[in-house]
C-alpha cells in the first residue's frame, strides 16, 4: 500500500532550497501562506475589485516561466518511446470486442492522453499485438467498496488508442514492461465481458454514438432571418451620421444592421420566449461556462479557445476535480448540449475541494490553474503504475508534508515533489511540488488526487439530467 502512495517511488532524496533542507523526515503541516509577491497581487486584485475593474472571486494573474508542454510530453517516461502512426474509429452504436485494461479510481475522456507503465506478463503481450492491429483497447474504472471488501467495474468506459510505445526487458530479471501514451477516442457501454485463458479480460461493447442537436428554431426561422445568426461582430457597420442645415456634420454613430433581430427573434413565432432557447445554444453555454472559468482563475479562460462544442464538452469534463459517481454520469450523456448545461450547474454550485474521506477544506475552487497545456487536471504514472489523475492548485491546507522533497521521475520537470496527506484523517492527497531553481515560477505549488478529493457541491441546485 505504501508504493501506491509514492507517485513516483524515488529512493533519492534531493533537498532544492534552504527551505527543503530544513524539513524534518517526520511529517510537518504545510505552509498556506502566499508569497510576499502573491499576497500584493492579491492586495491589488482587491483594490480593483473595490473600484469595479475585475471580479473579485478570480485568483490574480501571475506570469508562469513553466513550460507548460512538458507535463504533456510525459518525459519521466524516457524520451526514446516510439511513435505509433495511424488512427482508428469505430462506427457508431457498433457492437465491438474490445480487450480491456482496469484503472482503479481512473475515469479516461475522449481527447484526454494516458500514460501507463504495464508489468504484467499477459498486458504487455495484449499490448504489442494490438501494435499489428487497430492499436486500441478500452479503460474502464473500477471503485472499492470498504463494506463488502469488494471490487466493482463501470459500465461506461472509453476506448484508448496508442499512440506512443516503448517495450522493455530487464535482463536480469527477463521480466518484460511497457512504456506507453495513449489518447482516449469514443465513449462505450460494456454488454458483457468475458476473460481469455491466458488472462486479458475482455469485454463486448457498444460504441455510444456524439448526438448532435439541430437548431431548435429552425422550423419557426423565416428565410430572412438566416442572416442573423452569425456572431454580432460578423454583421456589417452602418454609419449613420447628422448633420445641420448647412450640411456640416454633428456626430456619425456607427450601428449594427438591424441590431434588434438576433437568431432567437423567430422564437417569438413560437409558444416559447428566447431565455428557454438560450438555456440550449451551444453558444450561450460555452460563453458562460468561459465566464465561469474566469471567476475560478483568470488564467483559465486561455486554455480553451478554438474548440467545437463536443470537444470543449469533453475538455471540461476532464478538468473538473468532480468525485468518480458524477463524472460516469457526465461521460454518459450523449449529447454535448446536455453535457455543457450540466457542467455549467455543477460549477456554479461548486467553490471549495475537501478530502474524500473526511470533507476537509483543503483548497478553493479560485486556487485551480494550469501548469499543463492539457488543462488543471490531467493523468500521470509513477514508475510502480499506478495512475493518479492531479488537479493543481495554487495553495492548499489542512494538510501534512510526509519526509523530503526529491526531484527522481518529476512529472513537472525541474520541480521536487514531496508525499501531502489529510492533516485530520491522514488519507493521501497528492504532493506539494517545490521549484528547483529560483527562476521558476510559480515556486510552489500542490498537486491533489481526483480520488482524493470530493468537490463542495450544493447537491440540492445541480441540474441533474
Amino acid at each position: 500500500m505504501a508504493d501506491e502512495l509514492l507517485p513516483l517511488l524515488g529512493h533519492h532524496l534531493d533537498a532544492v532550497d534552504s527551505e527543503s533542507e530544513d524539513e524534518d523526515e517526520e511529517s510537518i503541516d504545510v505552509d498556506t501562506d502566499n508569497d510576499e509577491d502573491e499576497q500584493q497581487q492579491l492586495q491589488q486584485q482587491q483594490q480593483q475589485a473595490a473600484s469595479g475593474r475585475s471580479r473579485p472571486s478570480a485568483r490574480p494573474l501571475f506570469n508562469t516561466t513553466f513550460d507548460k508542454s512538458l507535463p504533456v510530453a510525459h518525459s519521466y517516461l524516457g524520451e526514446d518511446l516510439e511513435e505509433v502512426r495511424g488512427r482508428t474509429i469505430h462506427d457508431d452504436e457498433a457492437c465491438i470486442s474490445l480487450p480491456i485494461i482496469t484503472l482503479p479510481s481512473v475515469i479516461l475522456v475522449p481527447g484526454q492522453t494516458i500514460p501507463l507503465h504495464l508489468f504484467q506478463s499477459h498486458t504487455v503481450a495484449m499490448m504489442k499485438n494490438l501494435l499489428d492491429k487497430d492499436k486500441t483497447f478500452g479503460v474502464i474504472t473500477t471503485s472499492y467498496s470498504p463494506d463488502d471488501d469488494s471490487s466493482s467495474m463501470a459500465s461506461i468506459g472509453t476506448t484508448a488508442e496508442i499512440y506512443s510505445i516503448k517495450d522493455e526487458t530487464d535482463n536480469q530479471s527477463g521480466i518484460a514492461t511497457v512504456k506507453m501514451k495513449a489518447r482516449g477516442r469514443q465513449r462505450f457501454r460494456v454488454i458483457e465481458f468475458h476473460r481469455q485463458t491466458h488472462g486479458i479480460l475482455m469485454a463486448k461493447v457498444h460504441i455510444l454514438p456524439e448526438k448532435i442537436q439541430s437548431d431548435y428554431l429552425d422550423g419557426a426561422r423565416p428565410q430572412s432571418h438566416y442572416k442573423f445568426c452569425c456572431c454580432p461582430t460578423q454583421q456589417d457597420l452602418v454609419v449613420k451620421t447628422a448633420v445641420d442645415r448647412n450640411g456640416e456634420i454633428l456626430r456619425k454613430v456607427n450601428m449594427l444592421t438591424n441590431k434588434q433581430l438576433d437568431k432567437f427573434t423567430s422564437s417569438y413565432f413560437t409558444q416559447w420566449p428566447p431565455w428557454v432557447y438560450k438555456m440550449y445554444d451551444t453558444e450561450n453555454l460555452i460563453q458562460r461556462i468561459r465566464k465561469e472559468l474566469c471567476s475560478w482563475n483568470e488564467s483559465l479562460k486561455t486554455e480553451v479557445s478554438g474548440m467545437d462544442p463536443v470537444d470543449f464538452s469533453y475538455w471540461v469534463l476532464q478538468n473538473l476535480p468532480l468525485d468518480d459517481s458524477r463524472r460516469i454520469h457526465l461521460l454518459s450523456i450523449d449529447s454535448a448540449v446536455q453535457r455543457l448545461r450540466c457542467e455549467l450547474s455543477i460549477m456554479q454550485n461548486c467553490s471549495i475541494l475537501c478530502c474524500r474521506k473526511c470533507d476537509l477544506e483543503v483548497a478553493n475552487k479560485s486556487d485551480v490553474f494550469s501548469m499543463s497545456l492539457e488543462g488543471p487536471l490531467a493523468a500521470y504514472v509513477n514508475p510502480g503504475g499506478h495512475v493518479h489523475e492531479t488537479v493543481t492548485v495554487h495553495k492548499a491546507k489542512g494538510l501534512t508534508l510526509i519526509g523530503q522533497p526529491s526531484t527522481e521521475n518529476s512529472w513537472f520537470p525541474g520541480y521536487a515533489w514531496t508525499i501531502i496527506n489529510c492533516s485530520q484523517c491522514g488519507s493521501h492527497m497528492g504532493w506539494r511540488f517545490t521549484a528547483a531553481k529560483r527562476k521558476l515560477s510559480p515556486q510552489k505549488f500542490w498537486g491533489l488526487c481526483r480520488a482524493s478529493l470530493i468537490p463542495g457541491i450544493n447537491d440540492t441546485d445541480v441540474l441533474v439530467l
